[in-house]
C-alpha cells in the first residue's frame, strides 16, 4: 500500500491547510487508521449486527468494505465475538490425504463429514469462548458444572459423551481437534478397506495396505459400486447424532440467555487456504452447518464470501434443494452514491481533525461546482465500481498530487486519475486472476479504443483476445478456450452465440458497459446485474465502453478526443 494510504506527520494550521501526506484512511480494514473513528454505520451493517436479523451470509466484491465491517463489530462486542480463520483448521492437510483422494476418485460425498468437522469447530470454539476453557482444570469445571446443570436430562448426558472422548486435547487448537476428527475418520476407513477389498497384486481378503494411491480407477464397476456405497455409510456416520444433540445443550444450557449472545465471524474465505478443487465443497458445507445453527437462538454465525465464489456454489446441484434457504439468509453489500458521500464526509471530518482544523467537507476540499465541470465528487464517483476502497483511493491520489493548500484542483484530480486508474486495473487483475489467469492480457487488447466501441470494433478486439491461446506465454488457455469456444466449433452461430460467454465475463467484473437500441445510457453490472445474462440484451447492444475507472490506464478515448 502506497505512503499517502496512511496518517502521517502533515500539519493543517488554523487557516486548514493540508499536510503533505494527508489522507482519509487505508484502502483496506487491516491498514486503516480511520477505521474506528470514521466508520460509516451503513445498514449493511445494522443487518449484519441485528440479533433479530437471520441474514448471515454477507456477499460482497473485493473493497466493498465487508473486512471493516467485521471488524468494527468485533470492537463493538469484545466479548461477544468468536472470530474462526479458515486457514488455521487444517484444511489444506485433510485435501491432501490419500484417503481423501481415494473416496473421491470412487465419488463418495465427504459432504456429512466436512458438515460435522464444521460443527464440530464451531461448538468447542463456542464453548471455550463462553467458559474460558484453556487449561484441564477449566475443562474439568466446565463438565462438571454442565453436568450438574443436565443431570436430569437422559439425551443431554448421552451427547455430553461427545465432549468426554476429548479428554486433555478439549483445549488445544482448533487445527489439531481437525486433525484428531480425521485421523480418526481414516483409521475407520482403512479399517473397512482391510481384509474385504481386493487390492491389485494381493488376494481379495488379504489386503494391509492403507487406501489410496488411485487404486479405484483399477476396480470394476460392480466393485467400485461396492466399495462406494460401503464407504458411502461410514461417510454418513460422521453426522453423528451425540454432535447434534450437543446442539441442543448449546442452545438451551450454554447460551441459554441474551447475555450470552455471541457472533461467530468466518471471513477469509476466498483466500488460498485449500486446494481448489474442494474449496467450493467446503464452503457448501459450512453454510449448510450454519443453517443447521439458526435454531439456536443466542447465536449469529456470519460468513462473509466474494460475491464470484458464492455464485460458483452450485447450491442447486449439491446441496439437496435448499439454495433459496442459503439466498434467503443472504444479502449483498452494495453502496449508493449518498451513502459513499457520507462515508467520504465522516473520513474527512475526522482526518482534518487530526491534523488541526475544526472541520473540513467535502465541499471545502474539491473544485466548486459549475456549470461546465459539473461537481467533482460525482466525477470521481463515476470512475470506481461504487465501493469505498475505490473512492478512498481516488481522494488519497488527489491528495497525494496537489499542493498543500486548501483545495484541490480539477488539474489535481485528472493528474492523479493516470495513477489511480492504473492501480485500480492492477486490482481488479488480483480480484479475478486466481479464476482468470493472465486477464490483464484481455484488458490491454482494449489500450486506445475510443468509446463507445461500435459493436464492429469491439468485436475485432475480442477476436484478438481469441487469439491470446496460441500465445506459448499466455497462462489462460484453458478457461479463454472455454469462453470463446464456440467461436470455433459452431461455424453456423449468431453473434450472441460467438461472443456472449467473453461479453458477459467482461460484463460481470465491471471492465465494460452495454449500450442497447437507441438509448445512450451506458448499462453497467452494479445497476443492471442479470443484463448480460439475457440474449436478447446482448443482440440488442449496439455499444461498449470500458468503464470509466479504467480508461485512464487504458489511454481511452471519448469520441475520438483525449478523455477529459
Amino acid at each position: 500500500m502506497s505512503a499517502s494510504s496512511y496518517l502521517k506527520g502533515g500539519r493543517m494550521g488554523s487557516g486548514g491547510v493540508r499536510g503533505s501526506n494527508f489522507s482519509i484512511g487505508g484502502e483496506q480494514a487491516e491498514a486503516d487508521p480511520l477505521l474506528m473513528e470514521a466508520f460509516y454505520e451503513s445498514d449493511d451493517y445494522r443487518t449484519v449486527s441485528s440479533k433479530e436479523d437471520p441474514r448471515c451470509f454477507v456477499i460482497a466484491r473485493t473493497g466493498s468494505g465487508k473486512s471493516a465491517l467485521l471488524q468494527r463489530l468485533e470492537e463493538e462486542n469484545v466479548d461477544h465475538v468468536v472470530r474462526v480463520a479458515p486457514e488455521d483448521l487444517s484444511l489444506n492437510y485433510i485435501t491432501n490425504l490419500s484417503v481423501m483422494r481415494y473416496l473421491d476418485e470412487l465419488n463418495v460425498s465427504l459432504d456429512p463429514l466436512f458438515i460435522a468437522l464444521w460443527k464440530h469447530v464451531l461448538l468447542v470454539e463456542l464453548i471455550r469462548h463462553r467458559y474460558k476453557v484453556d487449561s484441564y482444570a477449566a475443562k474439568m469445571n466446565f463438565l462438571s458444572t454442565l453436568r450438574e446443570k443436565i443431570k436430569r436430562d437422559a439425551g443431554k448426558r448421552q451427547a455430553l459423551e461427545y465432549l468426554e472422548e476429548f479428554q486433555d486435547r478439549f483445549w488445544v487448537e482448533a487445527d489439531e481437534r481437525v486433525r484428531e476428527i480425521t485421523e480418526k475418520f481414516e483409521e475407520k476407513i482403512n479399517k473397512e478397506a482391510k481384509g474385504s477389498v481386493g487390492f491389485p497384486g494381493g488376494a481379495a481378503g488379504t489386503a494391509t495396505a492403507t487406501v489410496g494411491g488411485g487404486l479405484a480407477d483399477s476396480y470394476s464397476t460392480e466393485t467400485r459400486r461396492e466399495l462406494t456405497d460401503r464407504f458411502q455409510r461410514i461417510v454418513n456416520e460422521t453426522q453423528m447424532a451425540r454432535l447434534n444433540k450437543m446442539l441442543k445443550v448449546l442452545d438451551e444450557d450454554i447460551l441459554d440467555s441474551r447475555q450470552h449472545f455471541t457472533y461467530v465471524v468466518i471471513d477469509d474465505l476466498d483466500r488460498d487456504w485449500v486446494d481448489e478443487k474442494i474449496a467450493n465443497s467446503l464452503i457448501r458445507c459450512l453454510f449448510r452447518a450454519v443453517l443447521d445453527l439458526q435454531r439456536i437462538r443466542n447465536l449469529k454465525v456470519i460468513v462473509a464470501l466474494r460475491t464470484n465464489i458464492f455464485e460458483n456454489l452450485d447450491f442447486g446441484h449439491r446441496s439437496g434443494g435448499q439454495e433459496e434457504k442459503f439466498r434467503s439468509l443472504s444479502f449483498h453489500m452494495r453502496w449508493g452514491p449518498a451513502e459513499l458521500r457520507d462515508l467520504v464526509g465522516s473520513r474527512l471530518r475526522v482526518a482534518s481533525a487530526k491534523q488541526g482544523a475544526s472541520s473540513s467537507s467535502i465541499a471545502d476540499v474539491l473544485p466548486r461546482v459549475n456549470t461546465t465541470r459539473g461537481d467533482a465528487f460525482d466525477y470521481m464517483l463515476a470512475r470506481t465500481l461504487m465501493r469505498p476502497r475505490d473512492i478512498i483511493a481516488f481522494f488519497n491520489e488527489t491528495f497525494a498530487v496537489s499542493a498543500d493548500n486548501e483545495r484541490v484542483s480539477w488539474e489535481d484530480i485528472k493528474n492523479a486519475e493516470d495513477s489511480y486508474s492504473y492501480k485500480r486495473l492492477l486490482a481488479l487483475r488480483d480480484e479475478w486472476k486466481m479464476s482468470y489467469p493472465d486477464i490483464d492480457r484481455v484488458f490491454s487488447m482494449f489500450n486506445g479504443a475510443i468509446v463507445p466501441m461500435s459493436k464492429d470494433d469491439f468485436t475485432r478486439r475480442v477476436e484478438d483476445v481469441a487469439l491470446l491461446p496460441a500465445d506459448p506465454y499466455f497462462r489462460g488457455g484453458e478457461w479463454l478456450a472455454y469462453y470463446t469456444a464456440e467461436m470455433w466449433r459452431n461455424p453456423g452461430g449468431d453473434w450472441a452465440a460467438w461472443y456472449g460467454p467473453l461479453v458477459a465475463l467482461l460484463y460481470n467484473i465491471g471492465f465494460i458497459g452495454c449500450t442497447t437500441g437507441g438509448q445512450s445510457t451506458v448499462r453497467y453490472v452494479r445497476t443492471f446485474p442479470e443484463f448480460a445474462e439475457r440474449v436478447s440484451n446482448l443482440e440488442a447492444t449496439v455499444g461498449f465502453t470500458v468503464h470509466p475507472t479504467f480508461q485512464a490506464a487504458l489511454d481511452i478515448r471519448l469520441d475520438g478526443l483525449r478523455r477529459g
